[in-house]
């Protein structure tokens, strides 16, 4: 795959390491003859007048590249768009320095320090964990010990591991945080449909997607959701709601997530999320699934050993609602969220049908009334960069916006694309995209868990010593089954290893899970989640009736629905670029 058009010589000013010096070779002349050393490379590389690199002899010609017998022509090395954003160089020193911040450290740095309770500088530790890195853990385990455990299982381990060794007084899941972000994020939806926004709209849950579009595709902003991601609403929840039942202000709260990606401790350090009056972020540190697993490890806890009512799941136990099933994708079925929405609001059947427009991570959805074939709703769920840049063009191609180039994208006038007329439901544009930056999803997040590793080649056949090189690769237990229980050759974003984390998020519902229809929804753990969801809506967004107020999609007074912008809501910023190709120094 080419450079995309996003990457041009002017973005790379945002370069930490490597420099502009490490972009283009220069070739120097007349170099002064330097004696031999001991031990040195007996073939060097050089350049000829077309600019072809050849690895010749030391000994023989140095510029001599047309000698058929002492010169090996090199292949030129193709980066991708995926190799370009997986490198961490791109980002700001700004953004560095906040994430240097984010990490297991910090957090451990903390909670030594962290006066004992009856201080009153005393902070209330708090840990929220995504469903994906209870689904990595699940299955890191399940591949590593004779015995299979559930999600339940391990979210009271964690619990007892981060409230018995480290001294959270605190610890929740965060599919209640998506389920109000899930809420919010149709309610959105619609009052876009109602006039109120660009469609189609575009999933605002992935830090990566956002920072990227923000970056290089600001055009792409006006149809991004506003609506925070459940990170984001989880902090919400832990440094208002909770904080208000403990008589806690939100400085007085430690808030703690585990995620899945890297990407997710530069969201939390947005300014959007920094609250102005306490001095606090809604969430003060972000740790990946490795790194609470890492933390495991040098506190010597095992997180294959039972824990005392692992088995017990009560819903009311916690203030919060534990481990809720969304019905869709891995990601947080943000999409499937918005088909359930449209058909629980249609008054009449409906069917839906997907397409797999490349493979199970470009697919398209379409709504459509079961009486009369009418077009209701047509979504994709677009996951990885490779397939995000195709939805970008598309989108723009649709609505009538030019694409730019780098972060100075700009809005044209609107050029209709979709046919009018009877028949012509084919070519209308989309009306929503789940858009995730990794491929497969959230549970393919560069923060997770590796897999056994007992593959002794690397990559090109050659026979590698990984202590050596500096690879920790752990022991296999005494009762574990080598031969089936690790996987040969697995590594991180592969998709044998991504299918076992998937199951372990569905654990016992199929995988993938059956289409949201509307008699599905109203199972009691939904039901109870959507009550304590008005519950929540009205203690923090404070209307001046409350009655009838306990609907999520009930719409209040203006200042409570000011309030609701500031509690679940966010906004995004174009960032241009301040140099110029003539400006650049090599």
């Amino acid at each position: 795959m080419a450079f995309s058009g996003a990457l041009t010589l002017t973005d790379l000013n945002d370069f930490i390491t490597p420099s502009q010096a490490c972009i283009k070779p220069v070739e120097q002349l007349n170099l002064p003859e330097q004696p031999k050393e001991q031990g040195a490379a007996s073939t060097e590389i050089v350049i000829d007048s077309r600019g072809s690199y050849y690895e010749v002899s030391a000994n023989g010609p140095a510029q001599n590249a047309s000698s058929k017998t002492t010169e090996k022509k090199l292949q030129q090395a193709q980066i991708s768009l995926n190799d370009c954003l997986a490198c961490s160089g791109c980002i700001t020193s700004a953004e560095s320095v906040l994430i240097t911040l984010q990490s297991h450290t910090e957090v451990l740095n903390f909670l030594e320090a962290n006066p004992p309770p009856q201080s009153a500088l005393h902070k209330v530790p708090v840990l929220s964990i995504a469903p994906q890195s209870v689904a990595s853990l699940v299955a890191s385990v399940s591949c590593s010990s004779s015995s299979q455990v559930t999600p339940k299982q391990i979210l009271r381990r964690v619990q007892a591991f981060c409230t018995q060794v480290l001294g959270f007084e605190h610890v929740y899941d965060t599919t209640f945080a998506r389920h109000i972000a899930l809420l919010e994020h149709a309610q959105e939806f619609f009052e876009r449909k109602r006039g109120g926004g660009r469609l189609p709209m575009l999933a605002s849950a992935c830090p990566g997607w956002i920072c990227y579009a923000e970056k290089a595709h600001s055009e792409m902003l006006p149809f991004i959701a506003r609506t925070k991601s459940p990170q984001q609403v989880m902090g919400s929840l832990v440094k208002s709601w909770l904080g208000n039942a403990w008589a806690r202000s939100p400085d007085q709260i430690y808030h703690v997530s585990v995620m899945p990606c890297y990407d997710k401790k530069l969201e939390a350090s947005r300014q959007d999320f920094y609250n102005e009056i306490y001095s606090t972020r809604d969430v003060d540190c972000v740790i990946t699934t490795g790194e609470l697993e890492l933390m495991m490890r040098e506190k010597g806890w095992d997180l294959s050993v039972p824990v005392n009512g692992e088995d017990i799941l009560d819903h009311g136990s916690s203030p919060l609602p534990e481990l809720l099933c969304h019905p869709g994708s891995s990601s947080g079925s943000y999409l499937h969220s918005i088909i359930a929405a449209i058909s629980q609001a249609s008054a009449e059947p409906v069917e839906l049908t997907v397409k797999a427009i490349r493979s199970s991570d470009y697919e398209e959805y379409t709504l459509r009334k079961r009486t009369t074939g009418e077009l209701l709703f047509k979504g994709a769920k677009c996951y990885g960069f490779r397939n995000l840049q195709n939805v970008v063009r598309k989108v723009g191609r649709e609505a009538g916006v030019q694409v730019g180039r780098g972060a100075a994208g700009r809005m044209v006038g609107i050029r209709a694309r979709v046919k009018k007329g009877a028949g012509d439901d084919g070519d209308k544009g989309y009306d929503y995209v789940e858009v995730m930056a990794c491929p497969g999803g959230c549970v393919n997040g560069g923060g997770q868990l590796k897999p056994a590793f007992t593959k002794r080649e690397d990559e090109e056949g050659y026979m590698r010593s990984w202590e050596q090189s500096g690879v920790q690769i752990p022991e296999p237990r005494v009762e574990e089954d080598t031969s089936a229980g690790t996987m040969q050759g697995a590594k991180w974003g592969n998709k044998e290893w991504t299918k076992e984390v998937e199951n372990a998020y569905w654990h016992d519902l199929p995988t993938p899970p059956a289409s949201p229809a509307p008699e599905t929804q109203a199972v009691p753990p939904i039901q109870l989640a959507d009550r304590l969801a008005g519950r929540i809506k009205i203690d923090l967004c404070l209307p001046k009736d409350v009655g009838g107020q306990s609907d999520w999609s009930v719409i209040m007074d203006e200042d409570a629905e000011s309030r609701r912008q500031t509690f679940f809501r966010t906004q995004y910023r174009a960032v241009e670029s301040e140099v110029v190709g003539l400006a650049v120094k090599w």
